[in-house]
Parts: C-alpha cells; sequence; structure tokens
C-alpha cells in the first residue's frame, strides 16, 4: 500500500520532547514501514524516519522559532496535495488539521483525516464540509459523541505507543510527578496544592510557551520552592521516561476536555498509575481503581495518593500492552485504511454506471 502520512510541520517527526501529534505519526509510520508498506512522511524537514522523508520548510516551525506560521502551513500542504495528485499513492492520512481538510478536496486521492484536537465552532465548518469521500477518525470515543459528528464518521482509534522503549520499575521514587504544558488548563497548580496537602515531592516537567508563559510566572513560579515542589524544565524523551519510571504516581488535574493525553499511557507503560479528573478521555484510559484514579477535584487527588498501595504496576503495564500500543493503533488503521480505498473504488464504479446509463 502506497501511502502519505501528512504530519503537522511545527514539531518534528518524532518530537524531541513535547508534541503528541508528530509523536503519534512517527510511531504510526515506523510501524507500517517495518510492516512493508511504501509510507512518504510528509513533516519538517530535520525530522528522522525510515519513510521517504519530503518537505517544504527545513526545520520544524517551532525550532525556527517563527511569529507567524500561516505561510509555512499553507506550503506544506499545498506540496504534500501536489505530490498526492501525482504520486501514484493509495491513501493518505492527514494529521494536519482543518487546513488540508479543506484543500485536499481538490485532490483525488482517498483521504482519512484523524481528529487530533477537538472541533470547534471556528473549525467545525471545515469537518462538515468535506466531500463524502472524506473519512473522519477521532482518538477517543469522547469524541464521538453527537456534536462531534462529521460526515462519513468511522469511529475512534486510540492513540499507540512503542510499549517495549517505556522502561518498567515497581519500586518507585519519593516524588508525585505532573508532566505536561504548564498551562492552566492543565492545573500543574492544583497538582501542587495536592502535594503540599500531602507533604510529599511533587516534580514539575513541561514546556512553558509563550500563551502560557503570563500564568507560569504568576501562578507557579512563586510556589516552587526547589525542595518539596522542583521544576526540571521540558524533558526531552529519556528525561521523561525515568521520571515517569521512578514516580509514584502522575497527576493530572485536569481543566478542559483532553482528547487524549499520550502521558497518560507513558506513565502507565513505566508501571506508574495516574491520577486524573475525569474530563475528555480520561475516562477511557485509565481503569478507575486498577491502573490509577479518577477524582472529581484536590481532596479526591489527596485521598488516591494514599490508596497507591492498592495499584498493581503490572495491570498498568498490560493495559497499555493490550489497548494503547503501537501495534494495536496500526492494526486498526490498517484496517481502516482499506475500508477508505475500497468504498472509493466502489463510489468511483458506481458513478461509472451512472455516467454509461445516461448517455
Amino acid at each position: 500500500m502506497r501511502i502519505i502520512q501528512l504530519a503537522p510541520v511545527w514539531e518534528t517527526v518524532p518530537p524531541p520532547a513535547y508534541g503528541g501529534t508528530e509523536a503519534v505519526v512517527s510511531v504510526l509510520t515506523e510501524e507500517l514501514v517495518r510492516r512493508g508498506h511504501d509510507v512518504t512522511l510528509w513533516a519538517a524537514g530535520n525530522s528522522r524516519t525510515s519513510a521517504r522523508l519530503r518537505w517544504s520548510s527545513p526545520v520544524s516551525l517551532r525550532s525556527a522559532d517563527l511569529a507567524d506560521r500561516n505561510p509555512h502551513d499553507w506550503l506544506h500542504v499545498a506540496r504534500a496535495a501536489e505530490d498526492a495528485a501525482h504520486g501514484g499513492y493509495d491513501l493518505v492520512h492527514n494529521h494536519a488539521g482543518e487546513l488540508a481538510l479543506a484543500l485536499f478536496r481538490l485532490v483525488d486521492v482517498p483521504v482519512l483525516s484523524t481528529m487530533h484536537c477537538n472541533t470547534t465552532p471556528d473549525t467545525a465548518l471545515v469537518w462538515d464540509d468535506a466531500p463524502g469521500w472524506y473519512n473522519t477518525i477521532s482518538i477517543n470515543q469522547y469524541q464521538a459523541q453527537p456534536r462531534f459528528h462529521r460526515p462519513r464518521y468511522l469511529g475512534h482509534v486510540y492513540n499507540g505507543i512503542d510499549t517495549a522503549t517505556f522502561p518498567f520499575a515497581t519500586k518507585k521514587g519519593d516524588y508525585l510527578l505532573f508532566l505536561s504544558r504548564m498551562a492552566e488548563e492543565k492545573a500543574p497548580h492544583l497538582a501542587i496544592e495536592a502535594a503540599r496537602r500531602l507533604g510529599q515531592k511533587l516534580v514539575l516537567a513541561g514546556k512553558v510557551d509563550w500563551r502560557d508563559a503570563p500564568y507560569f510566572h504568576r501562578v507557579i513560579e512563586p510556589l516552587i520552592d526547589g525542595e518539596q515542589v522542583l521544576f526540571v524544565g521540558e524533558a526531552d524523551a529519556r528525561r521523561k521516561r525515568e521520571l515517569f519510571r521512578d514516580a509514584r504516581a502522575l497527576l493530572l488535574p485536569l481543566q478542559w476536555d483532553e482528547p487524549f493525553g499520550l502521558v497518560i499511557i507513558e506513565a502507565m507503560a513505566c508501571g506508574t498509575p495516574v491520577i486524573a479528573f475525569p474530563r475528555g478521555a480520561a475516562p477511557e484510559i485509565i481503569a478507575d481503581g486498577d491502573t490509577g484514579f479518577l477524582v472529581d477535584d484536590v481532596a479526591g487527588m489527596v485521598e488516591a495518593v494514599r490508596r497507591l498501595n492498592e495499584i498493581n504496576p503490572y495491570h498498568c503495564r498490560r493495559r497499555v500492552e493490550d489497548h494503547f500500543d503501537t501495534s494495536v493503533m496500526t492494526d486498526r488503521y490498517l484496517a481502516l485504511y482499506e475500508q477508505v480505498i475500497a468504498d472509493r473504488q466502489v463510489s468511483r464504479h458506481q458513478s461509472a454506471l451512472l455516467a454509461s446509463a445516461g448517455n
């Protein structure tokens, strides 16, 4: 099967640290190549892949520190569309959102688009207006609620990770962990509050975007004392695995409907339970009482930490292997690829018959 994997160009594939979509595209692409498929990856030019790499931007837009990313996003998607139109591909898998969805309607190649982010009123019209042979999938069941339904919605495919690359441990360190963007909707301030009530150490790891910098400087920095509350910055692939492996638990006091949250399965792969507020996809990923706890507030988070001895680390690892490993995700995507291609062939055949009847 000849496939284009169209990634966003903001981060490299795989990302050096933060970058959920790009991380998923990377492991999916590598697994498809390993299984013998002919894959072209459209991504930032400094990406690393065993697939055929094509790019319009030589480096990721984030690393280039560009103030206006729009012209570069447009060129990236346009050149990928040109490649799709003339490259003899069987299918395009779009991970780059609404811009690609709108532009690829001009290309006569089946397209499968994954909704890596929640739709909003200003973006929903693009999904609603997509031609009938554009197929949409989500990364959780939450997005499949009626208000998110789109034409030719094919269901959900959970994100996956290469579980084997995450170190498993049953013996844990002396700290709780918050690993995510330092953003108000991620609520590290609530994780800090929980740790302080417990009198336990909390390690904060994550990037500080320019959008989140005012919140971080105003709310979080004054709470960092270097002893009970430590900030270690943005963790790269090696560092985050170490942090997940040794943490007693990952705290996620979500204040928004997180579409997935790779950190949840990354932590569980290391045998580390996750304590989260039940927003977005968290209730689908965490087996409450078995691989972590779903709680409603800081008081519930505090109580859950006190119950961590009830969680079996092996159950955490097994849940990821069974439901969220790269192999599971790839199997599901390949089945959908075949369905989309077959549907397109039927549609073409029906169109030809109608045209013949009209003559």
